[in-house]
């Protein structure tokens, strides 16, 4: 079981979600990961396809700016690894996402005083955040 705990810093975005990413080498010995969604702010379900919808996007893209209307502050969750094989190697790490953010991208094309599509890049992101493996072997 993984005890997570994840606090914004004060002065960035809110949190969208905890992820647990988990790797393992499958039967033929080729590498094998599975994305888990853990813990999400906003009332939101998992789909029937084990999907979490977005979170939102409160970014301004006239002035790139964004709110802290939505996410969290803070996530925490208990996990267990339903598919555990105590016979299987594997690792597993914590990633944690903020809200969508202005990209630099946007900065600069407002800066410039260029259309920001003219980039041919997105316009916001999501921060993540990664903790250190953590290693299982039989």
């Amino acid at each position: 079981m993984l005890l997570i705990t994840a606090v914004k810093d004060p002065v960035e975005a809110n949190l969208d979600r905890i992820q647990v990413i988990k790797g393992w080498l499958n039967a033929d010995g080729f590498p094998e990961e599975r994305i888990y969604d853990v813990a999400w702010s906003d009332g939101r379900e998992l789909g029937e396809d084990g999907t979490l919808p977005a979170v939102g996007n409160t970014v301004d893209l006239a002035t790139a700016t964004y709110t802290n209307t939505i996410g969290a502050a803070q996530l925490a969750a208990a996990w267990t690894d339903q598919e555990f094989d105590p016979r299987q190697r594997a690792f597993y790490y914590v990633r944690v996402l903020q809200i969508p953010t202005p990209r630099h991208t946007l900065l600069d094309a407002l800066a410039l005083g260029i259309d920001p599509a003219a980039t041919g890049q997105p316009a916001t992101l999501q921060e993540r955040a990664y903790t250190s493996p953590v290693w299982y072997s039989p």
